[in-house]
């Protein structure tokens, strides 16, 4: 279907961004005349100064919110049809503006480092800077890693260039990894990595193993490239954490986000502790399908048959909303908002970008990309997809621009909650034995895949640059080595771990965006204690939980997070998660 042919209430409305192209232009050349070439060394040296300090924070925020907007208006108009090459080159003339502008700001940080304490102190201290209060504490702990103003400039001029280890990757996944065909539902098709991931539902013993086999067979054919890439994205970040001086990649990145590296170092040593109700789930599986032997591509098969919950999107949408109740009349008029005033974009069209994500600025609604097929996934997707938008709603809505954006460890939160709440409705909703068994699997096998699985991953990262860290050359042997011990370590002896399996590490496109993968995990962790708390204490939690919602970054990520009943630096949130697990897996073969 080409775009032109999708009703329009199933469209986002981008124009309420700006009214037409010409619009987005108009803003864009403005953008670039006013401050492409805006001589910011009129506050150099000056920010010791109350008013000049204020007036500085105040003019990058206006120039701020005007990038967004002319970005978020690009970004959207690409993705509905990534074959335009207007929006490609809009996307790139945006970022190329947003670095220019910005590595002229490069001198803020290290200025404000080296003022006296007592200055910085009395600055955050002052009733004038309160939308300022939490950047100027965390540049206040900082002062130990912030370099003099010109290396900070030519660290910010080189930022594209440090990047660039993800673009490498990017084309060698897409462009390079030429897929052969395989066999899918008895025909021959072109081998994409949408399709891998439906290929290994399918029920074909036979098609799930040609493609597990293809499918690691061409990133074998790449490992070299792939190998080198990645160790020098590795590389990347220990010269970061050498010139910034952090004991390691982690603590760096860790610090970034204003995270107790405990926090991370909990996740993987809790995890560890229980692994066993992993591998007996695994073991679980093998039994429920009746396989001979179990291997690793074997773990996406649905253990229950034709329980799909498929519907239009109407329908879909009233079910989500139905299911998220239990978080009030506010929330649910905020889900009709969504749909009613074009936040989402629903159906799949011709060229239009795969996958589903929510995006949003400050001066405008969020923005929802779906691309809405009748599945039980696909109900779900809705529901998490709202949930992010739901929060940057609230966020918005209640903070002052400084503090609106939450950070990314916070960012899966709110759309988990809002899945696992939808799904503990749908399984009193149904009284069909094999609806309840689906979507205990369904549930189950999400904890797997979104806390199990990204914590190996997080290990895998861990380790890796551990090693590099410590002057060890990272290898294709060296790394596969360490991937396939860990994958023998969370799956246990209840599967056989496929020599190919070593490779999975070079497929994953997060791992160049180091220790991001961890925050899933504690997101699911979060989200699972939110709930509980949410439908046995009722109305005080989701008070609770609207405050978290509602406090973007206005300081720490912990601490925001224990508005809403969550402690990541004690044990008991990833205890929870674990019990809720093992309760699901117990409660799964109550029903066999």
């Amino acid at each position: 279907m080409e775009r032109k042919d999708v009703a329009k209430e199933l469209k986002w409305r981008v124009t309420d961004i700006f009214p037409s192209d010409e619009a987005w232009e108009k803003e864009f050349k403005e953008i670039e005349t006013l401050y492409g070439n805006y001589d910011f060394s009129v506050f150099k040296g000056k920010l010791g100064n109350k008013e000049d300090l204020l007036a500085c924070f105040s003019l990058n925020d206006t120039i701020s919110r005007r990038l967004e907007k002319v970005y978020l208006y690009a970004h959207l108009r690409h993705d509905e049809d990534v074959r335009v090459a207007q929006y490609t080159s809009a996307n790139a003339q945006v970022g190329a503006l947003i670095s220019k502008i910005f590595a002229q700001f490069s001198f803020i940080e290290p200025e404000l480092t080296s003022l006296d304490e007592s200055v910085l102190q009395g600055f955050i201290a002052d009733p004038d800077f309160s939308a300022y209060e939490y950047r100027l504490r965390k540049i206040a702990s900082s002062k130990s890693h912030v370099l003099s103003e010109a290396e900070e400039r030519l660290l910010t001029l080189g930022g594209d260039v440090m990047r660039d280890f993800r673009s490498v990757f990017a084309m060698l996944d897409n462009a390079n990894l030429n897929l052969p065909k395989a066999t899918l539902h008895g025909e021959e098709v072109q081998m994409s990595h949408g399709l891998y991931g439906v290929a290994l539902r399918s029920l074909n013993g036979e098609e799930r193993k040609e493609w597990f086999k293809k499918y690691y067979g061409a990133y074998i054919k790449l490992i070299d490239a792939i190998a080198q890439t990645y160790a020098s994205n590795v590389k990347k970040d220990v010269f970061y954490r050498t010139v910034r001086n952090y004991d390691s990649c982690l603590a760096m990145a860790m610090d970034n986000e204003d995270v107790d590296i405990k926090v991370y170092e909990r996740l993987v040593e809790t995890v560890h502790a229980h692994l066993p109700t992993l591998h007996e789930y695994i073991s679980l599986r093998k039994k429920v399908t009746g396989m001979e032997e179990q291997h690793m591509y074997d773990i996406f098969v649905p253990l229950v048959d034709n329980a799909e919950i498929k519907m239009p999107f109407e329908e879909a949408y009233e079910l989500v909303i139905e299911g998220l109740a239990p978080l009030g009349k506010e929330y649910q008029a905020l889900l009709r908002k969504g749909k009613d005033e074009g936040w989402i974009d629903v159906c799949e069209n011709e060229g239009k970008r795969s996958g589903a994500y929510s995006s949003g600025v400050y001066d405008t609604h969020p923005y929802v990309l779906l691309n809405y097929q009748e599945t039980t996934n696909d109900i779900f997707t809705v529901a998490h997809e709202m949930g992010h938008s739901l929060h940057t709603y609230k966020s918005n809505e209640t903070q002052p621009y400084a503090k609106a954006d939450y950070t990314i460890f916070l960012a899966e939160i709110a759309s988990t909650v809002n899945e696992v709440l939808l799904l503990k409705h749908l399984y009193k909703k149904y009284e069909d034995k094999n609806i309840k068994k689906y979507l205990l699997n369904y549930y189950m096998d999400s904890i797997r895949s979104t806390l199990f699985r990204q914590t190996q991953f997080a290990e895998f990262e861990q380790i890796a640059h551990a090693k590099a860290d410590a002057g060890e050359a990272l290898t294709k042997e060296s790394l596969n080595a360490v991937y396939y011990q860990l994958n023998k370590d969370y799956y246990g002896e209840g599967i056989i771990h496929d020599e190919e399996i070593a490779y999975e590490w070079a497929r994953i496109p997060h791992f160049y965006n180091s220790f991001y993968v961890y925050k899933y995990a504690t997101g699911i962790i979060s989200a699972i204690s939110i709930v509980k708390r949410i439908l046995t204490e009722g109305q005080p939690a989701v008070d609770d939980y609207f405050k978290f919602l509602s406090s973007g970054g206005k300081t720490d990520p912990v601490t925001i997070l224990k508005q809403a009943g969550v402690d990541l630096t004690t044990k008991a949130p990833f205890e929870a998660a674990m019990q809720e697990f093992k309760d699901t897996l117990e409660e799964f073969k109550s029903l066999l």
